[in-house]
């Protein structure tokens, strides 16, 4: 079924290269929306996997945005996103 989630800290394109490069394994073709506030992610799921991809969001840094953090957790999460984002823009660089 294709779902829309709110997640937290994407900013940019090497954010939303990291999501699609990341996710795309175990959950196919991942949309990354960053017209909007909070960014979000558009991909077909099921409710089976929905633990997984929030798991994978937060390994990534990118929590989904209904997911209440402790002062710990969402500076954790801050500092991955900002590490998934630079492997991201990377990623994107032509040669």
């Amino acid at each position: 079924m294709r779902q829309t989630f709110e997640v937290q800290n994407v900013k940019c394109e090497g954010c939303a290269a990291t999501l699609k490069k990341k996710l795309s394994p175990q959950f196919g073709e991942v949309e990354v929306d960053l017209s909007s506030f909070p960014r979000k992610i558009t991909l077909d799921i099921e409710e089976s996997q929905l633990e997984a991809l929030a798991q994978a969001l937060r390994s990534l840094g990118y929590p989904l945005a209904a997911e209440e953090l402790g002062t710990m957790e969402n500076a954790e999460a801050k500092l991955k996103s900002f590490v998934s984002c630079a492997v991201g823009k990377f990623d994107t660089k032509k040669p």
